[in-house]
């Protein structure tokens, strides 16, 4: 992990660990999705040589695992909690209650009728 962890990290926008690790794996997953899908594609295709199949499938097994989607967790970018998020605003439950009751967050109006 520390590996892919940048130099100069500005932790003034990060409330705990918990949320670098996640910034931490959403970049490294985004430098290194094009050279994972390559190697999936030549895994599937089935007309090229199986000692190239292998030797890709080999290459995808030895990538470290913050380099797949699975390892991202939705995380709450203001308490850092996993559950109860709501992905387009990236915030739990009660920051976003808290934050459209105040008009924090555009476009959001508590409901009525």
């Amino acid at each position: 992990m520390a590996q892919f962890r940048a130099k100069k990290l500005d932790l003034s926008c990060f409330v705990n660990v918990r949320v670098i690790r996640d910034h931490t794996k959403r970049k490294v997953f985004e430098q290194y999705e094009t050279q994972r899908q390559a190697l999936r594609y030549i895994i599937r295709n089935t007309t090229l040589p199986p000692r190239a199949r292998a030797q890709a499938q080999l290459q995808l097994s030895q990538m470290h695992a913050y380099t797949r989607s699975t390892q991202i967790n939705n995380r709450c970018i203001e308490g850092g909690k996993s559950r109860g998020v709501f992905r387009h605003f990236r915030m739990a439950r009660y920051p976003f209650r808290m934050n459209a009751l105040e008009g924090n967050i555009p476009g959001v109006k508590k409901a009525s009728w």
